[in-house]
Parts: structure tokens; sequence; C-alpha cells
């Protein structure tokens, strides 16, 4: 039961926005003076930031908690703690997808996406969708091996464990909370900036109510609450891209649509050239600050898909059938939603003159800046309600990813080893609260240090992305050896933080003080996110070659023990090994198709060759993001619902289902 209900409602209310914004003026909607500067908290009325931010999140935790409750009532499912971390490992490949695209939509995929389109021109939002795209089609791999030898897993730690030992399981798990605090940070960061921004709403006050909708579904239905809040989020969010996309392509009366965008765009780069494009065009993919950007993403977001559990959590629960389909699917579905929305709504606040200050541009309001500029209080009320529900999606999925690291990796491993399904139900409620409470204060004191989105969102592959490869090869290579994987995470997150601390005291523009500014320079971001992913795979595959160790794989499913799982529902997620060798080498060739397409076949020879885009090529350009933002759409709204239509059949006939009993539900 995916909130079939409500779709109904959803659709008709999108396409009567389109409508009526394609057939009215936008006149209607405009905010006044473009160019005289965007002052913070004036767009919208307070009363609107407590609105979205408490009565929204209170509807949605209304809305998903019955939604759970049905399904308990009608469906069987019966809520043990394999079912609360899990989702009893049945999840379908649409919702698998759309789970998927919602994790990884950030308040970063909406704003940071759209600060660099600003910044560079059309090269910022390619690089943002695919530096960060190409991660979760490479991550099928990982979660299809997953599948295959330790089906068994709560979370990819247990299999580091199973492994290596108590001492590794401690070093990863210290880099496993810390890339959930990271990205908890971001969320929060670019939530609360945003509500500050449009509507004056206390930011310290923002980044504290924030999760508190999120706590309430997630402490009711668990992963499985998660994942159907996800779906509905996702809807809500390109619903809103592709309301963007009529009001600045097809309602010509501010934009002059993709010829007007066109003239603007050109004459914006004849005013403010951009240093290191071609021709100092916005409309060009040879860009040298946004190649660096490219990098500097690619890099850290290996590091927030691989070593985040929340990506192994939606591996672990979906069918294994539907693991590859469903992470390639959701990769290139998400694609569409920083490529289009910062095509649009990012180059939108360059062609309109939106004046932005560096600090503002920064905090990630070029998106809300713009949309209040197109479209007055409809625009920022459109994008606060797109923020929210990428806040409190991604915020779902890390607070039940930290409730899995702490109920299985410390208390089951080391306070409680024969804990039972409800003693392990119990632990991950507790964690949850404290973590959502915990989230807010984070936030707040990153704040007051000065931090920005855009600044931890660089610096993110420094901290973390010396554990990557370790991590990958733990499940991939046999001959991983514990001390080189162990020492190559801890080592790497060494050299990249002096490498990135030695670059910043080197910038003479700076005089060798290291201070935010030096620190956040491109060079030094670039320069510290290449040394940690780079020593931390070099110091483990060396010294595994070195060391000649080899691991067999069928220890992984001796060592790691389900707690609760019926025999039905045992049979039900198992697949045999013929099956998944199949998907396996389509998750290779598949990934690595599109891996290939994505950063070497589509931009490079545009760089190479330094094309500057004519009218044509420009309209070319926009009509790609447009098709695929619309297919895109498609895919995460109605799959969902074709895959469970058996069980919305059996919801509105009324038959009910009897859960079985679980195996461990006697403890």
């Amino acid at each position: 039961m995916y909130t079939a209900k409500s779709l109904p409602f959803v659709l008709t209310t999108f396409f009567a926005i389109v409508v009526f914004l394609v057939g009215s003026p936008q006149t209607v909607f405009a905010a006044g003076a473009i160019s005289e500067g965007f002052a913070i908290g004036e767009a919208l009325p307070e009363w609107i930031g407590w609105a979205i931010v408490v009565g929204l999140g209170a509807v949605f935790a209304v809305i998903i908690s019955i939604e759970v409750k049905i399904e308990e009532r009608y469906l069987g499912v019966n809520q043990t703690s394999e079912m609360f971390n899990t989702a009893g490992r049945t999840i379908k490949t649409g919702l698998t997808a759309a789970a998927i695209v919602s994790a990884w939509t950030w308040a970063a995929t909406l704003l940071q996406s759209s600060t660099v389109a600003y910044q560079y021109g059309i090269s910022g939002p390619f690089w943002y969708a695919a530096g960060a795209s190409i991660q979760v089609l490479l991550f099928g791999i990982l979660a299809i091996e997953l599948k295959r030898k330790a089906p068994n897993a709560h979370t990819f730690l247990e299999i580091i464990r199973a492994r290596f030992g108590d001492g590794s399981h401690k070093v990863f798990l210290v880099f496993a909370l810390m890339t959930n605090m990271i990205v908890t940070a971001m969320l929060l960061l670019g939530g609360s900036a945003v509500v500050n921004g449009l509507t004056g709403m206390d930011i310290s006050l923002a980044a504290f109510l924030i999760p508190v909708g999120v706590m309430i579904y997630t402490l009711v239905g668990g992963l499985k609450a998660t994942f159907v809040a996800d779906y509905m989020h996702t809807i809500i969010i390109f619903v809103v891209i592709l309301t963007f996309v009529a009001a600045v392509y097809f309602n010509t009366d501010i934009t002059g649509g993709v010829e007007g965008m066109y003239e603007k765009l050109v004459a914006a780069a004849d005013l403010r050239p951009i240093e290191g494009n071609a021709a100092g065009a916005f409309l060009t993919m040879a860009s040298i600050g946004g190649l660096m950007f490219g990098i500097i993403n690619i890099v850290g977001n290996f590091g927030t898909v691989f070593v985040d559990q929340a990506y192994w959590q939606r591996a672990i629960a979906a069918k294994p059938s539907s693991t590859v389909k469903g992470f390639l699917l959701g990769g290139a579905c998400w694609f569409a939603i920083p490529f289009t929305l910062a095509t649009t709504m990012g180059l939108t606040a360059v062609a309109l003159d939106v004046d932005l200050t560096p600090a503002q541009v920064q905090l990630g309001l070029v998106v809300p800046a713009a949309a209040t500029a197109l479209m007055g209080e409809v625009g920022a009320i459109m994008v606060l309600t797109m923020l929210f529900m990428a806040v409190t999606s991604a915020g779902s999925a890390e607070l039940i990813a930290v409730s899995s690291l702490i109920t299985y990796d410390i208390y089951r491993t080391y306070k409680n080893p024969n804990a039972s399904g409800k003693q392990l139900v119990k632990v991950s409620r507790i964690t949850i609260v404290g973590f959502g409470l915990g989230m807010g204060g984070l936030a707040v004191i990153l704040l007051h240090m000065g931090l920005s989105l855009g600044f931890v969102y660089l610096a993110m592959g420094i901290i973390i992305g010396a554990a990557v490869i370790p991590i990958a090869l733990t499940i991939l290579w046999r001959r991983t050896n514990r001390v080189a994987a162990t020492l190559g995470a801890i080592i790497g997150l060494m050299v990249a933080v002096t490498t990135w601390v030695s670059v910043a005291a080197s910038l003479p523009e700076f005089g060798g003080e290291i201070n935010l500014a030096s620190l956040g320079h491109n060079y030094s971001m670039l320069f510290g996110n290449i040394a940690g992913i780079l020593t931390g795979g070099a110091i483990t595959i060396f010294g595994s070659l070195a060391a000649k160790t080899e691991f067999d794989w069928a220890d992984l499913k001796k060592k790691i023990t389900l707690v609760e799982l019926s025999e039905a529902e045992s049979a039900e997620i198992t697949e045999n090994e013929e099956t998944l060798k199949k998907a396996f080498k389509f998750s290779l060739t598949g990934g690595g198709i599109m891996t290939l397409v994505l950063i070497i076949a589509w931009p490079m020879p545009l760089i190479a060759a330094g094309v500057v885009f004519d009218i044509m090529a420009y309209s070319i350009w926009v009509g790609i993001s447009v098709i695929w933002v619309s297919i895109a759409s498609f895919f995460i709204i109605f799959l969902p619902i074709i895959e469970a239509r058996k069980g919305i059949a059996q919801v509105f006939s009324g038959q009910k289902s009897v859960a079985e009993t679980s195996r461990g539900d006697k403890n």
C-alpha cells in the first residue's frame, strides 16, 4: 500500500498548477524589482515558515503513521525488529528506486546544484548531477554482492566485523557515524538557511523543529515508514520541478522562454564573464571551475554513498531480484533532479540578474531568490515546500541508518549479543529520538562556527573519502587484508587533512593564513579530496597484495545472524546463486556503461572542443533536461503503484492477512 489514495489529488493539483502557470501572465506573481538584491526574510511572512516546518511536518507524520497501521491491519505486516530495521527485505524495484532518489535528494541537491550553475554556468548542473549519480549506479554492484555474500546483514559494519574483528569494526563505525553527522548537518544547514532566508524564521529554531515530524513516523514504522515517506516526498519534488520548467520555458512573460533565456544568458556573460570558462560564457561545458567542482563532487560523494549506512540499508531492504534494477533506475532518475532544476532555476537567477551576495550564494539561496523573482510568493512557497520534502525524507533515511548502527553494531555487538527482537526495537526507537534531537543541535553549532552548506559539501570527501575503497573491497575482494584496510582508512584521513591544510596555507591570495576562506578554496578542497581517496585505496590494495591473505565468503553467512524472521519470510528473500550472479553481471555492465557515458562520452568532447552553445545547442540541452525529468517523474510516480497493486486492491476490498509469527518473537 503506497499512498494510492493521495496520488490522484497530487497529480490533479500538479496539472492544475501547470495549466494555470502556462496560461497566466507571470507578472501576476512577479516579486518586483529583480536586481535590487535579495533581502533575507522578506519574501514570505514568518507564519508560513512555521506552517511548513511544524504544520506540514505534522500532517506527513500523521498520514504516514496511518499508512503504516493500515499495512499492519490489512496486509499482515508484523512490526518485528527485522521489519523495523530492514523493511522485511522485500521492497520491490519501484519503491527501492524512489527511496534512493529521495535519500540522495539532499538540501544540497536542490541548493548547491543551482549555486554552481550560478557560478560556472551549464557545466555546474551537469557535473553536480553526473558527479553524484555514478556512485549510486556503481553502488548497485556492492548491493548485489551483499545479497550474495551476506544476505543476513543489517549493516555494512557487520560485514567488516565478520571479516576483520572488533578493532577494525570500531574504526569504520567512527567513519560511518561521521558520515551520518555530515549528511545530517548539510540537510539542516541548507534547510534552516532557506527557511530563514525566505520567511525570517529563526534559523536555530528551524534547525531544531525540522526533524520533529520525521522522528514521529520513523518511530512508528521504522524503515518501511521512511520508504513510504520517500515516495510521497519525491512525488512533490518532481511536481515542483516540472512546474518551474513550465514557468521558465513555456510561459514567456518574464524569461522569454528558451530563446529569451539564451539571449539573457549571452548578455549576462558580456556583463559578468566567468573566469576559466570558454569565452567567459555561461553556456559552455569548457569550464575550469566547473570541472574542478566535478572532480571534488565525484570524490566526495563516493564517501557519502559507500560509507553511509542509509544506502546499504536500502540494498538490504530490497528484494534480491529488485536490488540492481532499483539502484540503476534510482540513479538514472535522480540525475534529472539537480540537472533539470539547476539548469532551469540556477540559470534563471543569472538571466534575471538576481543580485546575491557571495555569502547568500554559499548559503544556497540561488533557487529561493530565482523562484521569488520569477513567481513571487508562489515561487517562494514552492521552493520552501520542495526543500522541506528533501530535508525530511533524506533526514528520515539518516535517522534509521544511525538507529541501525547503534542497535546492531553497538548494543547487539558489545552490550547484549542475545538481545530479543523487542529489545532491539526499543533501542532503535530510543536512538531515533536521541539523534533526532541532536540533529538540530549539531546544525546550530556549525552555523555559529560560520560553516555554510557549500563549505561542508565540498569538505565531506576529505573527512570520509579514505574509507571508500577499503569498505568496497571488503565485500568485493577476498584478499582484502584487515590491517591494510584499517590503516588505509586512518592514514588516508590524516593525509587528506594534511594536504587540505597545507594547500590552504600555500595559496598566495590568502598570505599563508589558514581560515575558512583558504580552506574553502577550490584548490584546497580538490587536493584534499583526491589525496584522501587515493591514499586509502593505495594502502589497502598494495598492503593486501603483500599480505597474501584470503577470506572464505561462506563465513559471512555463519557469523551474521538474523533475529526475527518467519520461515515464509526467509523463503521469500532467498534467491538462487545463478540469479544473483546474473544480477551482478548486469550491475557491472549497466553501472559501468552509464558511468562512462556520464563522465567521459558526454562531457569530454564538449570540453575538449571548447564549444560555446548557440541557440540550437542550448535548445537541445534544455530539451534533454525536460524530457529526462518527465520520464523520471513517470517511473517514480507510477511504478511503485503498479508493483503494489495487489496490496492496494486487498486494502480496498477490506480483506485482512494474518501475520505469521516470526522466529524470535517469543523472546
